[in-house]
């Protein structure tokens, strides 16, 4: 969620509009998924290679993800993407999972910029706040 973050808070002392800055955030995480859905399956498949070397294959962990997985599926995960997950995270579960490119996509972008309304407005709401802590 950090990361999710930094665009409305660095939208605040370039007096963006709001949204402006709804728009950069959502854009920035999208750029993200993309890159990793459409052009980084040779990384993708080289990282998860490692991460799986050394694990094991039905520890706690992985059985509550396969148990989300389950229960919540693409729309879960994009809906958690930038508040738990990041978009790297959320995108790599996704593709772990065998979703289509194209729906994770769909869904990355609803909750990019649902998101990034709910924190823009947050941040923007905020600001009187924000003003004085840096000052």
């Amino acid at each position: 969620m950090f990361k999710f973050v930094l665009g409305p808070i660095t939208a605040l002392p370039l007096e963006l509009p709001y949204l402006a800055a709804v728009a950069l955030t959502a854009g920035g995480m999208m750029t993200t998924v993309c890159l990793l859905t459409f052009a980084g399956s040779g990384l993708r498949n080289r990282w998860m290679a490692q991460l799986n070397r050394n694990r094991k294959r039905f520890s706690l962990r992985s059985r509550r993800m396969v148990r989300i997985w389950r229960k919540y599926g693409i729309l879960g995960t994009a809906v958690l993407t930038p508040i738990l997950l990041t978009p790297i995270g959320g995108t790599l579960v996704a593709i772990a999972f065998g979703e289509k490119k194209w729906r994770i996509v769909y869904y990355m972008l609803g909750s990019a910029i649902f998101w990034g309304f709910v924190i823009t407005a947050a941040v923007y709401y905020f600001r009187d706040f924000y003003h004085q802590f840096i000052n």
